[in-house]
């Protein structure tokens, strides 16, 4: 169980890393850009949205086929468009901002205003949505091996060792009912870290 944390706890960082990069460059181009650019993009995220994560997740998982990697790649591809909507909306209040009219002024090119203005302003939201995903995360990772989409046995990740346990269950329970424990704390404790971290970087909330 505990070498499977090892797993499960690298599964969740992977995804949340693939996810808000590909967010974040969607958000940015979109709300910076404005125009049609932003309209095709936020269509694009619109179309994710659409359809329940979990089970757009299954349907690619199983397209891709049974493995750990692409049940990496499925929960990415559908919690990327959180990143995308968040960046974005911090974007459309920061780009008219004086700074940014500043920088404009003295000659800076959107890639600076984009790198060095707009993304640092965006990383607090950034950081509390990605450690509320890391939660997420792992539920969903785990949910998709125990349906035999994600990692296959004999890997010791949490979902696959609650999918094996639970046909001992009514002798051996303690095979299913410690890796679900450890999964509940690891969620819970991501889940606090989001909520402490959205307290230490939104001024609003400081006492």
């Amino acid at each position: 169980m505990v070498y499977g944390a090892r797993i499960s706890l690298a599964t969740g960082l992977g995804v949340v890393t693939m996810a808000s990069l590909l967010g974040t460059t969607v958000g940015l181009l979109a709300g910076y850009a404005g125009g049609w650019w932003d309209e095709a993009l936020m269509r694009v995220t619109d179309i994710f949205f659409a359809f329940p994560s979990l089970i757009l997740a299954m349907a690619i998982a199983g397209a891709l086929g049974p493995s750990l990697q692409n049940a990496l790649i499925a929960v990415a591809v559908v919690t990327w468009p959180i990143y995308a909507r968040l960046v974005r909306g911090q974007v459309l209040v920061l780009r008219d901002q004086e700074f940014v009219q500043a920088a404009r002024a003295v000659g800076a090119g959107s890639g600076l205003i984009l790198r060095r203005h707009l993304l640092p302003n965006t990383m607090s939201p950034l950081l509390v949505q990605m450690s509320f995903d890391m939660g997420t995360t792992i539920l969903a990772v785990a949910g998709l091996s125990f349906i035999g989409f994600g990692a296959q046995p004999p890997t010791p990740e949490w979902g696959v060792m609650i999918s094996e346990g639970r046909n001992f269950i009514t002798t051996h329970w303690w095979l299913t009912f410690f890796p679900a424990m450890a999964m509940l704390f690891a969620v819970a404790g991501f889940n606090l870290v989001g909520d402490g971290l959205r307290d230490v970087l939104d001024p609003r909330l400081r006492r």
